[in-house]
């Protein structure tokens, strides 16, 4: 009997909408395998994986390959146990987050005293209260996230001859645990997802696995998630996310985005969970795999776990893509992650509607290992690169019995507690990299990369707390010598800044932020020689920002050249954003866009009040404003940085374009590509914008071109903005 998972959800201490729908598995049953039922031999590296008597082809192909170092599996997930003797290889390591501060460990003690509470014989209404009695809300969903994280990256790489061996071993993987907050919504934020991928693609992944399953009702995702998706799919990496136990036709972020790989879950009859999410784009870019009684690890012992749901389906998934990559490389190509991915989908099969009632419950259909490694590398004959036969052979036969023990008492605690069903908080630490796990299972944690930033905005203040905000009234209220409702408030940006004219040493006692889509990201903190003059910057931009839209002086956005410092800070509102060190007086820019545009247009058609005038001071704006909003970002990875510098030149370059504008062309298109020809140890970009006629699809694009350096804190351009013609619908 399952625990009656609404007393749990209405539990004062653990609210439903903490737990819903931050890992994908709500449905799940966890049985427990004994170690000394499988056979242990750290030198048997080509033993038959558990999986493949289900999935046809993968014990041949395995036979192949069990993956390649140079391939790079990024896990977005929690925090696994590296301790493990599955888990403890040179190939696998962590890389912390540098967006939120770290967390202690859970501790063996405690996933050992949440396995007794889930394996007692205790009623199941005991055992919900017992859980939430020994743990607090955020290390309950800490141990979850964790016991999670451990069976998907053993499910992926799990070392030959332990309890849990995975599909991919040989492959590197690196596991980002997100969830050592410990706080609902952490793992699902936008903001914090869209991080997560530029990390990861920083990285150097091939494939990212996402573990995170964002419930959606319109399937528009928010435009940070989708830009930093779409940045890895431009960029070879192959996403792989679970389809979502939401039991209908819904789907989840990143799953549902266009490009991604998303994973239903198979019944061992080899039908799909009624739970499985279907429909939208998953039924073109949507792929079933097995997901019940899925061997795993788990923290904090040697003994297995069997798990199931569409969570747990996904690492299979990911695993195989991984060793079809690995084959790729062996056969002397280059990883084409585009084509593994078409080859996974277009060789599906398809449900037979005769056995299957909702044969749309299949998205594109079931895997079929042996057709998608035809088509991805068999030739005419039959031989691939290596010379020899590359048909996979398959034969098939029963489930593997691999000495299974079901644990009921275990089985309904993790139906309704399972790893899927918690929100996966996020871990801190100063910029790190990956790090590898030695022989102890120590995780040893280092800087990341260049810590850089070059980032688009909005400034704003924080007092940090309430207390800091009373201060503040307080102190300008008696310097006014006035009080009452007409005395001056720190809510009135005026009134602030003549306070803080006059009171110049309060300046570091406000945290000034970067706003991003109205969310701040950064905590700006002037330092270096130079720091009074930066804040007397940022006073002016503040000024500037506070006027009506209106008027010639008002600020629209700013832009901020510094460095992360890999600490911390919170506002008032309990969020915690990365400080930002700000040394450099250069590169900080505020847009004053009436002025710019006003500027721009008088050099083409004077001052004078005219139509043409006034529709190019309105294409003109909306130019400018299309090419802020389709390029914002963090401004943390190369690319962005180069994207946003290159903004400040096309704002700084307005009267040019402008001509264009006037000319009757619109901005199509915005790209950005690493340049192919750049100084030694510099990292060049170019930014191209492309112009076209609306009513002449004859007439020539106009091209602009930027080269931008972002090797150092403050990008540079290099060389002149060029321009040429092209014939449109031919390459530049």
């Amino acid at each position: 009997m399952s625990l009656d998972s609404s007393r749990l959800l209405n539990a004062p201490s653990v609210r439903a909408a903490d737990l819903h729908g931050r890992f994908v598995d709500g449905p799940s049953t966890a049985r427990g395998v004994t170690a000394s039922n499988l056979i242990v031999d750290a030198g048997a590296v080509t033993m038959p994986h558990d999986l493949d008597a289900r999935i046809p082809g993968l014990g041949e192909l395995r036979k192949r390959t069990l993956g390649d170092p140079r391939v790079t599996i990024v896990v977005l997930d929690g925090y696994p146990d590296l301790t493990l003797s599955s888990l403890r290889s040179d190939q696998i390591s962590m890389l912390l987050p540098y967006w939120h501060e770290g967390a202690s460990p859970i501790t063996a003690e405690q996933h050992a005293l949440f396995r007794e509470i889930a394996n007692s014989d205790l009623p199941d209404k005991q055992k919900e209260e017992r859980l939430l009695t020994e743990f607090s809300p955020d290390i309950l969903l800490r141990i979850l996230g964790d016991r999670h994280a451990t069976h998907i990256t053993s499910v992926i790489a799990g070392r030959p001859g332990t309890p849990a061996p995975g599909i991919a071993p040989a492959c590197r993987v690196i596991v980002v645990p997100m969830n050592q907050v410990g706080e609902a919504g952490e793992f699902i934020s936008p903001l914090n997802l869209a991080r997560a991928f530029d990390l990861a693609h920083d990285w150097g992944a091939d494939v990212i696995h996402c573990a995170a399953c964002v419930p959606t009702q319109t399937d528009s995702p928010h435009d940070l998630l989708a830009r930093a998706v779409r940045r890895c799919l431009d960029d070879n990496i192959l996403i792989v996310a679970p389809a979502g136990n939401n039991a209908g036709d819904c789907r989840c972020f990143p799953a549902a985005l266009p490009g991604t790989l998303a994973v239903g879950a198979l019944k061992d009859d080899g039908k799909p969970f009624k739970f499985s999410n279907w429909g939208g784009n998953y039924s073109a870019d949507g792929i079933m795999a097995p997901g019940e009684n899925i061997l795993g690890a788990q923290p904090g012992t040697e003994e297995p776990i069997r798990e199931m749901g569409t969570s747990v389906a996904a690492p299979i998934v990911t695993g195989i893509a991984a060793l079809l990559m690995s084959q790729q490389l062996q056969a002397g190509q280059q990883i084409d992650a585009a084509a593994i991915r078409a080859a996974l989908l277009d060789t599906a099969r398809l449900c037979d509607p005769a056995v299957i009632d909702e044969p749309e419950r299949c998205l594109r259909g079931v895997l079929d290992l042996p057709a998608a490694f035809e088509a991805l590398f068999t030739s005419r004959g039959g031989i691939g690169a290596s010379g020899r036969d590359d048909r996979l052979l398959v034969g098939v036969g029963p489930v593997p019995q691999t000495g299974v023990m079901t644990s009921a008492a275990s089985s309904s605690v993790e139906e309704t507690l399972s790893p899927s069903a918690l929100p996966p908080t996020v871990a801190d630490s100063a910029a790190s990299a990956p790090a590898s796990v030695g022989a102890t299972g120590g995780v040893e944690q280092s800087t990341a990369h260049s810590g850089l930033v070059y980032a688009l905005g909005s400034l704003a203040y924080d007092f940090g707390s309430e207390i800091g905000r009373q201060e503040f009234e307080q102190y300008m209220g008696r310097e006014a010598g006035r009080a009452g409702p007409d005395r001056p408030t720190p809510h009135e940006v005026q009134h602030l800044i003549e306070y803080l004219d006059r009171r110049r040493t309060e300046r570091d006692c406000l945290i000034w932020t970067l706003v991003i889509g109205g969310s701040p990201v950064y905590g700006l903190v002037p330092e270096g020689p130079y720091a009074d003059t930066i804040y007397e910057t940022f006073l002016q931009l503040l000024a500037g920002q506070s006027l009506t839209p209106d008027q010639s002086d008002f600020i629209e956005r700013i832009s901020i050249p510094g460095r992360r410092t890999g600490e911390m800070i919170r506002l008032q509102s309990k969020a915690e954003v990365p400080i930002v060190a700000v040394t450099d007086l250069r590169g900080i820019y505020g847009w004053k866009i009436n002025e710019l545009v006003d500027d721009a247009v008088n050099r083409i058609h004077g001052a004078e009040a005219t139509p043409a005038r006034a529709f190019l001071h309105h294409a003109v704006t909306d130019f400018l404003n299309r090419v802020y909003f389709e390029l914002h970002n963090l401004g943390q990875m190369s690319r962005d940085r180069a994207m946003n510098f290159a903004a400040t030149n096309v704002f700084q370059a307005a009267s040019g374009f402008a001509a264009a504008v006037d000319e009757g062309r619109v901005l199509d298109t915005i790209v950005v590509t690493k340049s192919p020809v750049c100084r030694m140890h510099s990292d060049c970009w170019e930014l191209s914008l492309t112009f076209f006629d609306p009513d002449d699809e004859g007439r020539a694009a106009k091209m602009f071109q930027f080269t931008i350096d972002v090797s150092e804190m403050m990008p540079v351009t290099v060389g002149n903005v060029k321009s040429w013609f092209k014939r449109r619908g031919f390459g530049h």
